[in-house]
């Protein structure tokens, strides 16, 4: 739980104004006189709250295909219509930072 609810109230709602105004989240904020980076703040934290306190994992299913045919072995990730393919002697922390880039812009 946030640890100013009333604060999260008025920011949901200003985010809902947002969305009724058809406008782009600059004009809006310039209109508004709001900070764009804390609205984009409030936007992240209200439309994905489990990733932003951090207390909940969210699983994926995988799906395993036969390639018995494939000489080299390699795993292919799918998130949301992304696709990444893992080959052997990929770089862990290199991985890492494309999965978290692609979390933060999806």
């Amino acid at each position: 739980m946030p640890k100013n609810p009333e604060l999260r109230k008025v920011w949901e709602q200003r985010i809902a104004d947002y969305r009724k105004s058809g406008q782009t989240q600059v004009n809006w904020c310039k209109e508004n006189q709001w900070s764009i980076h804390q609205f984009k703040y409030w936007l992240r934290k209200i439309e994905n709250p489990i990733n932003n306190q951090g207390k909940s994992t969210k699983w994926a299913s995988v799906t395993l295909e036969d390639h018995s045919q494939t000489v080299e072995n390699s795993l292919r990730i799918e998130i949301s219509g992304i696709s990444i393919e893992v080959k052997p002697g990929f770089d862990p922390a290199f991985l890492s930072e494309v999965v978290r880039t692609l979390k933060s812009t999806c």
